[in-house]
């Protein structure tokens, strides 16, 4: 697909890997609807990178929400949907039992959301004139490592990363008869707002347990892989790992 002239909807667009697929695609030339609920790092990014840039405020799980977005652009070629939240904490700790509620609101936010997103950008792809080989859209999800090898006090949102990765394979197949491939990217350690807030030497400590390159990824490069897989016809229903080799240990 090329990408000058498109039109993408990103989500979590406000900040780190989201707002470096919107630069990414400002930068080739895509218009992007900036979905996110932090409406001032929103808003502030949309004037900063001009005319082809709109800010939406949007809640993943909410569908009236996600509709709004989608109807600000007059049709959808691309999604990236980086939305999500992390959490790290024990199923059974010093206070007793995780609370239950705690443990759903991860899985709404990142299976629910995600899966909102998908059905609701493919509904409105699948309207699209065809292109070569028939494409209509693509559409990228954002698992992560922990839904391969998530550490002790990641139950819940190793649970939903994998929930994300299981969904892929599925939902490329089924929207395969409207010319819509699904993937999704599982970046290990990531530079966003996320880690920002660790003290130097903690993120020194973490970018350690890199194989190579033992350092955080940058958010630019999470960008370069999801515009790569953009492009690229023959990638479809796969989950790609972007981790510098990192498997994580236990703790």
């Amino acid at each position: 697909m090329i990408l000058a002239g498109r039109t993408a909807l990103v989500t979590g667009g406000a900040s780190g890997l989201g707002e470096a697929c919107v630069r990414a695609l400002v930068a080739a030339q895509s218009s992007v609807t900036i979905a996110d609920l932090n409406e001032v790092r929103g808003k502030a990014l949309a004037d900063e990178l001009g005319p082809l840039t709109q800010f939406c405020r949007t809640d993943v799980c909410d569908e009236g929400d996600v509709l709004a977005a989608l109807d600000e652009a007059e049709r959808l070629d691309m999604v990236i949907h980086c939305a999500g939240v992390a959490t790290a904490e024990r199923a059974l700790g010093k206070d007793g039992p995780l609370d239950l509620d705690r443990f759903t609101r991860v899985m709404n936010i990142n299976v629910m959301g995600t899966f909102n997103v998908a059905r609701l950008a493919a509904s409105l792809m699948s309207k699209n004139e065809a292109g070569p080989d028939g494409e209509r859209g693509v559409i990228i999800l954002t698992s992560s490592v922990a839904a391969f090898d998530g550490q002790i006090g990641q139950a819940a949102y190793a649970a939903s990363k994998g929930a994300v990765a299981s969904m892929t394979l599925p939902l490329a197949r089924e929207f395969a008869r409207f010319g819509i491939r699904v993937l999704s990217i599982a970046p290990g350690l990531f530079r966003t707002p996320l880690l920002a807030g660790l003290p130097e030497e903690a993120m020194k400590q973490l970018a350690a347990t890199i194989p190579f390159p033992s350092r955080l990824g940058d958010p630019a490069e999470f960008a370069s892989l999801a515009l790569h897989m953009i492009q690229n016809r023959m990638l479809n229903g796969e989950v790609v790992r972007l981790d510098g080799a990192l498997r994580m240990a236990p703790r």
